[in-house]
Protein backbone atom coordinates (compact mmCIF):
# COMPACT_ATOMS: atom_id res chain seq x y z
CA UNK A 1 0.00 0.00 0.00
CA UNK A 2 1.40 3.29 -1.07
CA UNK A 3 1.67 5.91 1.62
CA UNK A 4 0.34 9.54 1.17
CA UNK A 5 3.60 11.68 2.26
CA UNK A 6 2.79 15.39 2.46
CA UNK A 7 6.17 16.13 3.61
CA UNK A 8 7.47 16.79 0.80
CA UNK A 9 4.42 18.20 -0.91
CA UNK A 10 4.35 22.42 -1.55
CA UNK A 11 2.16 25.56 0.34
CA UNK A 12 1.16 27.95 -1.84
CA UNK A 13 -0.89 30.89 -1.39
CA UNK A 14 -2.80 32.82 -4.22
CA UNK A 15 -3.56 36.79 -3.60
CA UNK A 16 -6.36 37.89 -6.17
CA UNK A 17 -7.66 33.84 -6.09
CA UNK A 18 -11.17 35.54 -7.85
CA UNK A 19 -9.79 37.36 -10.40
CA UNK A 20 -9.40 35.97 -14.16
CA UNK A 21 -6.68 34.42 -13.91
CA UNK A 22 -6.68 33.50 -10.42
CA UNK A 23 -9.70 31.25 -10.79
CA UNK A 24 -7.81 29.38 -13.24
CA UNK A 25 -4.81 29.36 -11.02
CA UNK A 26 -6.40 28.03 -8.30
CA UNK A 27 -8.26 24.96 -9.90
CA UNK A 28 -4.92 23.90 -10.90
CA UNK A 29 -3.42 24.31 -7.96
CA UNK A 30 -5.96 21.82 -6.19
CA UNK A 31 -5.99 19.14 -9.03
CA UNK A 32 -1.63 19.11 -8.99
CA UNK A 33 -0.68 16.36 -6.81
CA UNK A 34 2.45 18.26 -5.76
CA UNK A 35 0.67 20.84 -3.81
CA UNK A 36 -0.53 19.73 -0.07
CA UNK A 37 -2.63 22.82 0.60
CA UNK A 38 -3.39 25.81 -1.19
CA UNK A 39 -4.22 29.36 0.79
CA UNK A 40 -6.69 31.60 -1.38
CA UNK A 41 -6.76 35.07 0.22
CA UNK A 42 -9.83 36.97 -0.96
CA UNK A 43 -11.60 40.42 0.22
CA UNK A 44 -14.60 38.31 0.25
CA UNK A 45 -15.95 34.92 1.14
CA UNK A 46 -16.03 32.47 -1.25
CA UNK A 47 -17.90 29.19 -2.01
CA UNK A 48 -15.05 26.22 -2.15
CA UNK A 49 -15.41 22.73 -1.09
CA UNK A 50 -11.87 21.10 -1.43
CA UNK A 51 -10.16 19.99 1.74
CA UNK A 52 -6.90 21.53 0.25
CA UNK A 53 -7.97 25.13 0.00
CA UNK A 54 -7.65 27.50 2.73
CA UNK A 55 -9.59 30.70 2.85
CA UNK A 56 -8.29 33.59 4.02
CA UNK A 57 -10.46 36.72 3.98
CA UNK A 58 -9.02 40.39 4.49
CA UNK A 59 -11.42 42.65 3.55
CA UNK A 60 -8.88 45.33 3.19
CA UNK A 61 -5.59 44.19 1.56
CA UNK A 62 -3.84 46.98 3.73
CA UNK A 63 -4.03 44.83 6.44
CA UNK A 64 -2.25 42.03 5.50
CA UNK A 65 0.42 42.19 8.43
CA UNK A 66 -2.30 41.25 10.59
CA UNK A 67 -2.68 37.61 9.05
CA UNK A 68 0.93 37.48 8.14
CA UNK A 69 1.11 34.13 9.93
CA UNK A 70 -2.03 32.84 8.12
CA UNK A 71 -0.18 33.16 5.03
CA UNK A 72 2.57 31.18 5.48
CA UNK A 73 3.87 29.57 2.24
CA UNK A 74 6.37 27.86 -0.15
CA UNK A 75 5.64 29.59 -2.62
CA UNK A 76 3.51 33.29 -3.16
CA UNK A 77 1.27 33.73 -6.62
CA UNK A 78 0.06 37.23 -7.05
CA UNK A 79 -2.77 37.25 -9.72
CA UNK A 80 -3.62 41.24 -8.25
CA UNK A 81 -4.36 43.89 -10.66
CA UNK A 82 -7.04 46.49 -11.93
CA UNK A 83 -7.15 48.89 -14.51
CA UNK A 84 -7.43 52.71 -13.80
CA UNK A 85 -11.50 53.24 -14.94
CA UNK A 86 -11.82 50.85 -12.11
CA UNK A 87 -9.86 52.21 -9.62
CA UNK A 88 -11.13 55.36 -10.60
CA UNK A 89 -7.84 57.63 -10.03
CA UNK A 90 -4.40 57.15 -10.99
CA UNK A 91 -3.52 56.80 -6.99
CA UNK A 92 -5.84 54.09 -6.61
CA UNK A 93 -4.60 52.36 -8.99
CA UNK A 94 -0.57 52.89 -7.82
CA UNK A 95 -2.10 51.19 -4.29
CA UNK A 96 -3.21 48.07 -6.52
CA UNK A 97 -0.68 47.31 -9.04
CA UNK A 98 2.14 49.06 -7.18
CA UNK A 99 2.20 49.14 -3.47
CA UNK A 100 -0.16 45.92 -2.95
CA UNK A 101 2.59 43.75 -4.83
CA UNK A 102 5.59 45.26 -3.41
CA UNK A 103 3.92 44.77 0.30
CA UNK A 104 3.68 41.14 -0.49
CA UNK A 105 6.81 40.48 -1.55
CA UNK A 106 7.64 42.21 1.98
CA UNK A 107 6.07 39.80 3.61
CA UNK A 108 6.93 36.91 1.41
CA UNK A 109 10.78 37.86 2.85
CA UNK A 110 9.62 37.66 6.08
CA UNK A 111 7.96 34.11 5.71
CA UNK A 112 11.02 33.03 3.84
CA UNK A 113 9.24 32.00 0.84
CA UNK A 114 11.26 30.37 -1.22
CA UNK A 115 9.58 31.51 -4.52
CA UNK A 116 7.11 34.12 -6.32
CA UNK A 117 5.33 33.84 -9.52
CA UNK A 118 3.50 37.50 -10.48
CA UNK A 119 1.44 38.64 -13.14
CA UNK A 120 2.35 41.64 -15.15
CA UNK A 121 2.15 42.72 -18.01
CA UNK A 122 3.80 43.16 -21.73
CA UNK A 123 5.69 46.23 -22.68
CA UNK A 124 6.27 46.84 -18.38
CA UNK A 125 8.91 49.78 -18.17
CA UNK A 126 9.69 51.89 -15.70
CA UNK A 127 10.56 54.49 -18.34
CA UNK A 128 7.45 53.93 -20.47
CA UNK A 129 5.20 56.82 -20.95
CA UNK A 130 2.25 54.97 -19.87
CA UNK A 131 1.45 55.38 -16.73
CA UNK A 132 0.12 51.82 -16.54
CA UNK A 133 3.20 49.99 -18.23
CA UNK A 134 5.38 52.51 -15.97
CA UNK A 135 3.61 51.12 -12.78
CA UNK A 136 4.21 47.99 -14.28
CA UNK A 137 7.56 48.77 -14.49
CA UNK A 138 8.30 49.99 -11.18
CA UNK A 139 6.21 47.33 -9.48
CA UNK A 140 8.51 44.79 -10.85
CA UNK A 141 11.53 46.65 -9.85
CA UNK A 142 10.21 47.57 -6.13
CA UNK A 143 9.45 43.49 -5.47
CA UNK A 144 12.59 42.75 -7.18
CA UNK A 145 14.06 44.87 -4.43
CA UNK A 146 12.65 43.77 -1.22
CA UNK A 147 12.44 39.54 -2.19
CA UNK A 148 15.60 37.80 -2.36
CA UNK A 149 14.28 34.37 -3.12
CA UNK A 150 13.15 32.71 -6.68
CA UNK A 151 11.22 35.41 -8.44
CA UNK A 152 9.38 35.51 -11.81
CA UNK A 153 7.36 37.52 -13.59
CA UNK A 154 4.83 36.96 -16.32
CA UNK A 155 3.77 39.33 -18.78
CA UNK A 156 0.66 38.32 -20.80
CA UNK A 157 -0.37 40.63 -23.43
CA UNK A 158 -4.31 40.73 -23.60
CA UNK A 159 -6.13 38.82 -20.82
CA UNK A 160 -9.15 36.46 -22.79
CA UNK A 161 -11.79 35.07 -21.20
CA UNK A 162 -14.66 35.65 -19.07
CA UNK A 163 -14.89 38.11 -15.84
CA UNK A 164 -16.86 38.50 -13.50
CA UNK A 165 -17.19 42.32 -14.27
CA UNK A 166 -17.64 43.75 -17.47
CA UNK A 167 -14.91 46.02 -19.05
CA UNK A 168 -16.20 47.18 -22.32
CA UNK A 169 -12.77 48.27 -23.34
CA UNK A 170 -11.68 44.51 -23.09
CA UNK A 171 -14.25 43.31 -24.06
CA UNK A 172 -14.00 45.04 -27.54
CA UNK A 173 -10.36 44.73 -27.57
CA UNK A 174 -11.06 40.48 -27.05
CA UNK A 175 -13.36 39.61 -29.91
CA UNK A 176 -10.85 41.98 -32.12
CA UNK A 177 -8.51 39.60 -31.30
CA UNK A 178 -10.37 36.40 -31.34
CA UNK A 179 -11.37 37.29 -35.08
CA UNK A 180 -8.19 38.86 -36.03
CA UNK A 181 -5.68 38.05 -33.78
CA UNK A 182 -3.78 35.14 -36.17
CA UNK A 183 -3.04 38.27 -38.44
CA UNK A 184 -0.04 38.90 -35.85
CA UNK A 185 2.96 37.01 -36.66
CA UNK A 186 6.83 37.45 -36.12
CA UNK A 187 7.54 40.67 -33.84
CA UNK A 188 3.68 41.42 -33.74
CA UNK A 189 3.07 36.91 -32.08
CA UNK A 190 3.61 38.32 -28.74
CA UNK A 191 0.47 40.71 -29.02
CA UNK A 192 -1.53 38.81 -29.36
CA UNK A 193 -4.41 37.69 -26.52
CA UNK A 194 -3.48 35.16 -24.29
CA UNK A 195 -6.27 32.84 -22.55
CA UNK A 196 -6.18 33.11 -18.82
CA UNK A 197 -6.33 29.39 -18.26
CA UNK A 198 -2.46 29.19 -20.32
CA UNK A 199 -1.54 32.07 -18.30
CA UNK A 200 -2.45 30.15 -14.63
CA UNK A 201 -0.72 26.85 -16.54
CA UNK A 202 2.31 29.11 -17.33
CA UNK A 203 2.54 30.06 -13.48
CA UNK A 204 2.28 26.69 -12.37
CA UNK A 205 4.96 25.75 -14.94
CA UNK A 206 7.58 28.40 -13.24
CA UNK A 207 7.42 26.42 -9.93
CA UNK A 208 8.55 22.44 -11.37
Amino acid sequence: MKIDDNSNKKVAAVFGATGLVGKELVKLLLDDINYSKVKLVTRRVIPMVNPKAEIIVLEDFSQLLSVESKIAAGIFFVCTGTTIKKAGTKENFRKTDYELPVNIAKIAQNLNVRQMVIISSIGANISSPSFYLHTKGEMEQGVAKEFTGVLNFIRPSLLLGNREEHRTGEHIASVVMRLFGWIMIGPLKRYRGVKATEVARQMVEFTK
